[in-house]
């Protein structure tokens, strides 16, 4: 599978990029979110990837940012959402501007997106209610604190923490400058106590 690729952006025209790996050419396609901060073609970029393959078909999505992909992911989860409307999410607000919109429960900005009808809007709201992070939540600012937190909010889900009390636990445990793995190696311990 292929999780990260480092190399020269030799064509983008949305919604498709193409990079050049070691004369490997990878085509990605990517939400407009990635387009807006990605450098002048012939520069060296690393992209965050999502391998999806099908009975009939492999592709791949490329992201400047692991939040991002995450929230890509995180979509594709949500019943009856596939990865054109995942990328016009993300083509359409930023991951924080998504947390807000999901957490204050407002469906009527979502269905704003296109493709994102009123009854997907609160399928998302739903099943997404518990997992997204607005950055700054009683989590220190920067975005690595923002990510170690969202990361250690995944990990500990996957130790089977349910996904409202695995981010209570980690914005508990988040203190300015842990990496992911202290963050998680806290709330563990005030787990236990």
């Amino acid at each position: 599978m292929i999780g990260r690729l480092r190399g020269v952006l030799v064509h983008k025209q949305p919604p498709w990029l193409l990079l050049d790996v070691g004369g490997v050419g990878y085509e990605l396609e990517a939400p407009m979110s990635t387009f807006y901060d990605l450098p002048e073609t012939g520069k060296e970029v690393v992209l965050c990837v999502h391998y999806a393959q099908k009975e009939d078909s492999v592709s791949l999505y490329g992201f400047l940012r692991e939040s991002e992909r995450r929230l890509f992911r995180d979509l594709q989860r949500v019943s009856g959402i596939g990865a054109r409307i995942a990328l016009a999410v993300l083509s359409g607000v930023s991951v924080d501007e998504f947390a807000r919109l999901v957490q204050a429960g407002d469906v009527s900005a979502l269905t704003r997106i296109p493709g994102v009808g009123k009854k997907t809007a609160e399928r998302i709201m739903i099943e997404l209610c518990d997992r997204v992070v607005v950055a700054g939540g009683g989590v220190p600012d920067g975005p690595m604190a923002g990510d170690a937190v969202a990361e250690a909010v995944a990990a500990l889900q996957q130790l089977g923490y349910k996904p409202a009390e695995a981010a209570r636990m980690a914005r508990a445990a988040a203190a300015a400058g842990d990496d992911t793995a202290t963050v998680i190696r806290k709330a563990l311990q005030a787990a236990l106590r």
